[in-house]
Formats: C-alpha cells, structure tokens, sequence
C-alpha cells in the first residue's frame, strides 16, 4: 500500500468477538495500525502512546484500531491491563496483513508482522503510511502528519 491507493475493505473480529466491518468508518478518516504482539514491550509502549493522544484524535472524529493476529481473549486482557480506549481486531489467519504487505519476512528472518501504520482517508484511500515503524516517537510524528492532512 502506498498513499494514493484505495485500502481494502475488511471485516474482522475485535476484541469481544464481533465482527468490524470497515464499511461503518465509510465517510470518516482513521488510523490503523498493526503491531506484534500485546503484552511485548513495545507493542505495549506503542498502544500507550496511542492511547495518550487517543481523545485529541476523538476531537477530531479520527479513530486509530490496532490490528494483529492475537485472540480476542488475549486484546480484552491488553486493553484492561492498559486501559486501552480503541478497538483491538484479530487477523488470525493474516488475510488483510497479506493483502497490505504487513505479512513478511522480519529483520530476524522470520515470518511475522511488519510493525506498519496507515491513515486511512474518508474516501478510504491511504493517507499517510509508513512500514517497519519504530516505536520511539512514531505516534507523535502520525499525529503531527494527521494535523497537517486536517488544515
């Protein structure tokens, strides 16, 4: 995925086992982002720092997901361990993951998620993207590209 092109629709399970359908954010921009693990150190790190400028993102009407291949049992326990506001979803079996190139071979050389971030536009085309993200000061810099995206 690249800016300019339409992001796949997709329909998933969140974290109490109902289906999202991305169809309900037709019209509004949001954040997705895809991460490891829960309960990793950065993946835990990034969803706080998600978490922190989740009410200015609200402000705004944007909502930010995160997606990964975990349970819904495991995303309930990450959410109330972290007070997390946002909604967690399940690829289990990666199907979206491969669809956008998050799915791959890692640095370590092993298959897994490629830590990655999208702002998703209201016409549902990609806004701002970025792959192999590093924690560290990343939600700042998504935040910063959503408040130049808004003026």
């Amino acid at each position: 995925m690249q800016v300019g092109d339409k992001f796949p629709d997709f329909i998933l399970p969140d974290e109490n086992g109902e289906m999202f359908d991305s169809r309900m954010l037709n019209g509004i921009r949001y954040i997705l982002y895809f991460y490891p693990k829960d309960n990793t150190s950065g993946c835990t790190k990034e969803a706080i720092a998600f978490n922190d400028v989740y009410t200015k993102l609200m402000i705004r009407n944007v909502p930010v997901i995160g997606v990964n291949a975990d349970s819904a049992g495991s995303h309930t326990k990450f959410r109330e361990k972290y007070g997390l506001k946002f909604k967690l979803l399940t690829d289990k079996e990666h199907d979206l993951m491969k669809q956008i190139d998050v799915w791959g071979i890692k640095s370590a050389g092993k298959e897994g998620i490629i830590r990655s971030t999208f702002i998703i536009g209201k016409d549902g085309k990609v806004e701002a993207c970025w792959y192999k993200v590093k924690v560290d000061g990343h939600v700042e810099t998504v935040y910063d590209t959503l408040k130049s995206l808004m003026q």
